[in-house]
């Protein structure tokens, strides 16, 4: 369970391919500028952190979308991410395409590390120049400020049941 790899590479100008995995399976999802895709992410899983129980992130690849949709429960993550044929279908038309059960802190460290190395890797100016948007460095503070706060608060949650 405590395995979970996000990898966020700039495949074309406004263009992105991110690779999720787990000790299971990947799956490699894309990601076009026209939308806010690496805010969403990084929004989801600050939500996830502060305490919603379920939210979305949506990334539009033209015309095919791809859905992380979250579920928590105390300390655990359950996450599904869909295929769409349109972003604006119904969750039940999409296809799963991957799923994993993780620790809350697993998550968020997982993502904040595949942000930190996007910054590594590009700068803010080069990844600004090749994704055609800023750097989401506000969202990831936002990430990073959240699960240090909160990180106490689902040491000790009981081990729920799969939503």
């Amino acid at each position: 369970m405590a395995h979970l790899r996000l990898v966020w590479v700039l495949s074309g100008r406004g263009w992105a391919d991110c690779t999720v995995s787990d000790h299971l399976a990947e799956a490699e999802v894309t990601a076009s500028y026209l939308t806010t895709a690496p805010e969403d992410l990084l929004t989801a899983v600050t939500r996830l952190i502060v305490g919603e129980s379920q939210c979305r992130a949506q990334f539009e690849a033209e015309p095919t979308a791809f859905r992380w949709i979250f579920y928590r429960e105390g300390a655990n993550v359950w996450i599904r991410l869909l295929e769409l044929a349109r972003g604006s279908d119904h969750d039940n038309a999409g296809t799963e395409i991957w799923s994993t059960q993780q620790n809350i802190d697993v998550v968020a460290r997982a993502v904040v590390r595949c942000f930190d190395e996007v910054v590594r890797e590009y700068g803010e100016s080069a990844y600004r120049g090749k994704w055609g948007e800023h750097f989401p460095r506000t969202e990831l503070e936002t990430l990073r400020t959240a699960w240090r706060e909160h990180r106490g608060d689902w040491a000790t949650s009981s081990a729920p049941s799969n939503p």
